[in-house]
C-alpha cells in the first residue's frame, strides 16, 4: 500500500509567530476625508469589494466608478487650470454623500 506523501512544513521558525499579535478593532476603517488622488481609488477599491461580496448593485458600482473617473480627469485639470478646484471639490463632496449612502445601506442591512 502506498504511503501518502508527507506536506512540506514552513520554513518559518516557530519563534516568528511569537512575534505576532492581534489588533482588535471595531472592523470598521475610519473615514478618510476624500481629498487626493488615493483617497479616491481606495474607494473605487472599496466599492469593488463591495460588488464582490455582494453587499452593493452592479449599478451601484457603476455609479462610483463612474463618480471616480471624472473625478480622476479633474485632478488632472486642475494640475493646468486651478479655476476647477470649486467643481473637483463638488465632484468630491459628491461622491463622499454616495459612499455614505452606500456604506448606511450596507450597516442597514448587516443589523
Amino acid at each position: 500500500m502506498a504511503r501518502d506523501r508527507e506536506v512540506p512544513k514552513p520554513n518559518a521558525p516557530r519563534s516568528a509567530a511569537a512575534n505576532l499579535r492581534l489588533l482588535r478593532g471595531a472592523s470598521r476603517r475610519a473615514q478618510e476625508r476624500l481629498n487626493s488622488r488615493d483617497t479616491v481609488i481606495r474607494i473605487l477599491i472599496e466599492s469593488g469589494v463591495d460588488l464582490l461580496l455582494r453587499r452593493i448593485s452592479a449599478a451601484r458600482a457603476r455609479e462610483i466608478q463612474r463618480a471616480v473617473d471624472e473625478i480622476l480627469m479633474l485632478f488632472d485639470q486642475v494640475d493646468a487650470a486651478p479655476e476647477r478646484i470649486p467643481l473637483l471639490r463638488e465632484q468630491l463632496d459628491s461622491l463622499e454623500r454616495l459612499m455614505n449612502d452606500t456604506r448606511a445601506l450596507h450597516s442597514l442591512s448587516q443589523g
